[in-house]
């Protein structure tokens, strides 16, 4: 497995070179997130992620502001490029493993995406292209069950709006905890600001590995990269 410490961060880059700069400040607590959405064909996508992967960064494959109708995009582009991290829709996750295993023999970090209901303790698991239409709530345990059930070993929670669902992200990450699930990533409005106390939370609660997602809060509006100062800052925090 490629994570190998308590926190590591999950960030864009603009180009090859802002991914290069990334990873010589985080090392190997930075993933290099690569949006599907963001490319009109599989092929481009693919492309610019074997460039990475050829220069030695570390990429989380990811769907593009949550949109479900991504899933397939993702599954079929992780395949092609063997990718150190993966993130899913919470239907699509077994189908996604099961391609890996059966394709590569290997199987990158994938996480589940499930989103907060406003209660906590429940959580939305239907977060597929038809099914995230039916705002049925499952408990925080079931979904843990059913993910641990699965083989995935991570939770995406998404989206905490910052720091306005912190009692929800707790709830999740000590079900999955006790679940077997050591892995939570937490995702929606995170900022140098509140990143210190989002992770706190999870640590606190049985998180045993944390990846926050920290997109275009850390973005400089003027050169579309990533700080890479902003992201010094993070690896120095101490939790």
């Amino acid at each position: 497995m490629y994570i190998n410490h308590q926190v590591v961060f999950n960030v864009l880059a603009k180009d090859l070179k802002n991914a290069q700069e990334l990873v010589e400040i985080a090392r190997d607590r930075v993933l290099v997130g690569v949006m599907v959405k963001d490319f009109p064909t599989e092929g481009a996508a693919i492309q610019l992620i074997k460039e990475f992967k050829e220069n030695s960064i570390p990429v989380s494959v990811g769907l593009g502001a949550g949109d479900p109708t991504m899933w397939r995009k993702v599954a079929t582009v992780s395949v092609a490029t063997l990718p150190n991290h993966i993130n899913q829709i919470f239907p699509a996750t077994g189908y996604t493993l099961g391609r890996m295993e059966q394709s590569t023999g290997k199987a990158p970090m994938i996480n589940a995406l499930v989103e907060p209901t406003g209660i906590p303790g429940k959580v939305y698991i239907a977060t597929g292209p038809i099914s995230s239409a039916y705002r049925e709530s499952v408990t925080c345990e079931l979904a843990a069950v059913m993910i641990a059930e699965l083989g995935i070993p991570s939770v995406k929670f998404y989206s905490i709006e910052g720091d306005k669902r912190l009692d929800e992200l707790a709830a999740m990450t000590k079900a999955a905890s006790k679940a077997g699930i050591k892995i939570i990533e937490p995702t929606g409005g995170i900022t140098l600001d509140n990143v210190h106390k989002v992770v706190q939370i999870c640590l606190e609660n049985g998180a045993e590995i944390v990846i926050p997602h920290l997109y275009t809060s850390i973005i400089d509006k003027d050169t579309g990269e990533t700080k890479p100062s902003v992201l010094k800052q993070l690896v120095e925090m101490v939790w």
